[in-house]
């Protein structure tokens, strides 16, 4: 009874083992033994809760696909979002905004930088930083100028990153993200040059991940457009009698733009299961991810630009959405369009209205 007494009020003895002499205090020890294991009865509670977490953390270790298999049982996933991609695709409205994770933008914050942006989805965490360099055309293309992404994963974003060279994902993913802002034309390269076959500007479009939770692509191409759409050039002009170009910094113009390329990529689990923004722990669980790039045509609300898969797996969805001509795959594709399209809408508006807002505080300064 040393932890019941040890409790007890300040009129009975101060040594935690002298029991109380007074007969008047003989009840004081069952008072406070009532109180003493109420209060051990909370403990162990809060010990169980962690003992649960700790014992969960170490299952969702050791054995992560049926870590993730129970979860997809219960329709929802580890990180508590809903399940139900395939089960919602006649309703991509207020219902479907449980699929994917919050993303904020934040442009404006280096101010080093001719364009920056910070974007968070979710855990993923991207900083991008646009430097303008003036260089000679290519021979062959005396009227375009140059658009450079690159992507950075460090070994501080995440363990499965070491230091050293960039790896093969950072590569994959900067030639894939070169290949949507060349396709879809966001930069007309066209509109960098400042005098033909003589000099051009060159976009350097450098995205760092700081904390890498997994759908990469899309958050990098958010930080990437945001930042270009940021990025503020000096008005430069080509003198003939020096071959050299002179910039003035004031006024300084903004790039001219078309559209306005998003991605939104979904994993797929199992052959049955659409993950819509998947994260670090489910990507490496996943048969084959998708990521349709939907961009702006001023014929139609929104165009599919592309498609990329990587992967081989298949989706086999029993849903009322697959049933009559055509194959399975092809509507879980199609399903796969229609919610990417409901969700560009949303991240445009989100990527605007942080660009209007970074130009409101340059405006101020």
């Amino acid at each position: 009874m040393a932890a019941t007494t040890a409790f007890a009020p300040s009129s009975a003895s101060s040594h935690p083992h002298t029991q109380p002499q007074n007969p008047t205090h003989q009840r004081a020890p069952a008072t406070v033994q009532s109180s003493s294991d109420s209060g051990m009865g909370t403990g162990r509670a809060g010990e169980g809760d962690a003992s649960s977490a700790f014992k969960a953390a170490i299952f969702q270790r050791l054995h992560p696909r049926v870590y993730l298999e129970r979860f997809l049982a219960e329709d929802v996933r580890p990180d508590g979002r809903l399940l139900g991609i395939e089960s919602k695709v006649n309703d991509v409205g207020d219902e479907s905004s449980g699929i994917w994770r919050d993303v904020s933008i934040n442009v404006g914050s280096i101010n080093t930088a001719d364009g920056s942006a910070l974007v968070r989805m979710g855990g993923t965490t991207i900083v991008c930083g646009v430097k303008a360099e003036i260089a000679e055309p290519d021979l062959e293309k005396p009227d375009e100028g140059f658009l450079v992404p690159n992507v950075d994963l460090p070994a501080m974003c995440h363990p499965r990153f070491k230091p050293g060279p960039p790896s093969d994902e950072a590569q994959v993913l900067s030639e894939r993200l070169f290949e949507t802002l060349t396709s879809s034309n966001f930069v007309a390269p066209q509109s960098l040059v400042i005098q033909s076959g003589k000099a051009v500007w060159t976009l350097y479009v450098d995205a760092t991940c700081i904390n890498y939770d997994g759908n990469v692509f899309d958050a990098a191409l958010i930080a990437m457009v945001s930042a270009l759409m940021n990025t503020r050039l000096p008005k430069a002009e080509y003198d003939e009698d020096l071959r050299q170009t002179i910039c003035h910094h004031e006024p300084k113009a903004s790039l001219t733009f078309n559209g306005l390329p998003l991605s939104t990529s979904f994993g797929v689990f199992d052959s049955k299961h659409v993950l819509a923004d998947p994260t670090a722990f489910e990507e490496p669980l996943l048969d084959s991810t998708i990521s349709i790039i939907i961009g702006e045509n001023p014929a139609m609300e929104d165009e599919v630009l592309n498609v990329i898969q990587q992967g081989i797996g298949t989706v086999n969805l029993t849903s009322a959405t697959t049933s009559g001509s055509g194959s399975v795959a092809d509507s879980a594709l199609s399903a796969c369009v229609n919610v990417a399209k409901h969700r560009r809408v949303e991240l445009a508006k989100n990527v605007r209205e942080a660009v209007k807002r970074g130009e409101g505080r340059d405006s101020s300064a």
